[in-house]
């Protein structure tokens, strides 16, 4: 009979590590699939690695205190573009509102479509950097040879102001770099045959 009763409770104790285990598999896997949009939420929210802020308004605070922004752009060597900012700095007060706009050609001799990433230096800036219209918002096609103005709106929070570990702040660097989209979201639409003024890089 005891031999019986431990036989039980062997099984017993294999059926629950077994479930255990299904259990942290399961947990795991749903974790995994969690992982991505919580981590986008994550860096949007606080700007961890320098994660820019949306916008829905400008803000309805201006402070003194003044910030000079400067602007870099790159292209991976798989995209055939040029892209540069048009000025490399502005200087504006925190709250305030600047546009500026980026300058992109294709020099390949095809369509293509290219996506941005973005950040800013220190990276702890970027959750008071807030974009109120921007490119990178959408993929951008380019037909070959063409070339076009990009604009990004936005303002620097005041609240930065009372940030202790940004306190001596006074520049911070806004940084895209394009990359090619093998598979556009939409089909690439035809632009208007007129060409637009074409800007030398």
């Amino acid at each position: 009979m005891s031999n019986e009763q431990d036989s039980n409770s062997a099984a017993n104790s294999n059926r629950k590590v077994a479930l255990a285990c299904a259990g942290m598999f399961s947990l795991m896997v749903g974790a995994a699939y969690a992982a991505v949009p919580l981590y986008d939420l994550f860096c949007r929210v606080t700007g961890f690695g320098g994660t820019t802020q949306v916008a829905d308004s400008e803000s309805d605070v201006v402070i003194d205190r003044m910030i000079t922004i400067r602007f870099d752009g790159n292209v991976n060597r798989q995209l055939s573009w040029k892209f540069k900012p048009e000025q490399r700095s502005v200087s504006l007060k925190m709250g305030e509102s600047a546009q500026l706009a980026y300058v992109a050609t294709n020099i390949g001799d095809e369509t293509t479509v290219g996506t941005s990433t973005f950040n800013v230096w220190p990276p702890s800036a970027g959750a008071y950097f807030n974009k109120l219209d921007c490119f990178c918002f959408t993929e951008q096609p380019l037909e070959a040879g063409e070339t076009v103005e990009m604009p990004v709106v936005f303002f620097v929070d005041p609240e930065m102001d009372k940030d202790p570990e940004l306190k001596h702040v006074k520049e911070i660097t806004l940084s895209y770099t394009f990359f090619p989209v093998e598979q556009p979201e939409r089909p690439v639409a035809a632009r208007a045959e007129s060409p637009g003024a074409e800007t030398n890089l």
